[in-house]
């Protein structure tokens, strides 16, 4: 099959990829409906998604409606987009069923309950889905809206599954809403640029068991990979990894 050319937009669904329910289909048009009045897509990288198989894709969370953005261009990749998020997410009524009714996974943070959702990623994965995560687990710290170190969580479940780790970058979304800026949601469309990246070289770590050290290598490596396509789309100069518990120690010095 032709992989798409990295330059199209991809107004219309990629062939060949995931078969949908009908009702997952009009839930995912009714956000790429809107997405569409929303955004100036420019988008590449597409033939980076495989159209068939297991897959874990990263994104940089650096906005409340970022990840509509990524559902988007996975959707148009062709594949289901299958979100790991916010367990109070769920039980938001009306909204938290039609989440959850669309094969989403919710996880609450700081529990047992964490470690139970990367086993029900592992089971997405071994069925040949394509699940879709932040490493960072919330909206980036760093100030610029850089990526910030991840947690260790994406690197065992790459390691464990053996699925390729796909990084998306993306940039533009707080044109759309910043939670920061009065009024916060502004009209009217936005340039947003959307770009999949080739799958992480994990294989330094693949068929050993790993150390406490090697899952938080493994997470610098593809959060490094985010930054680093972030830079391109960007033009900049891509800073260290930020460590929001180094931040929060260097506060703590400070006040004394």
């Amino acid at each position: 099959m032709t992989e798409p050319r990295p330059e199209a937009q991809y107004t219309f669904r990629r062939r060949g990829g995931d078969a949908l329910r009908p009702d997952v289909r009009i839930y995912a048009n009714l956000v790429k409906g809107a997405m569409l009045g929303l955004t100036e897509r420019s988008w590449s990288g597409m033939e980076n998604i495989p159209l068939e198989g297991p897959a874990i894709l990263v994104w940089n969370h650096y906005s409340d409606i970022d990840p509509l953005l990524v559902v988007h261009y996975v959707y148009n990749a062709g594949r289901h987009p299958r979100f790991l998020l916010k367990e109070s997410i769920v039980r938001i009524p009306v909204v938290g069923p039609l989440v959850r009714s669309t094969g989403q996974i919710p996880v609450k943070r700081g529990s047992a309950e964490a470690a139970d959702s990367l086993r029900t990623l592992e089971h997405e994965l071994a069925q040949g889905h394509v699940v879709i995560m932040s490493p960072e687990g919330t909206v980036t710290k760093e100030p610029d809206r850089w990526p910030m170190r991840g947690k260790t969580g994406i690197a065992r479940l790459a390691l464990d599954s053996g699925a390729p780790v796909v990084p998306i970058v993306q940039w533009g979304a707080l044109g759309i809403h910043d939670r920061k800026r009065d009024p916060k949601f502004k009209i009217g469309r936005k340039p947003v640029t959307v770009r999949a990246l080739p799958a992480v070289d994990l294989s330094p770590w693949e068929g050993k068991e790993p150390t406490r050290e090697d899952l938080a290598a493994v997470t610098d490596r593809i959060m490094e990979a985010l930054r680093d396509g972030l830079a391109e789309i960007r033009g900049q100069k891509a800073p260290p990894l930020f460590d929001p518990r180094q931040h929060r120690s260097d506060e703590s010095e400070s006040s004394e």
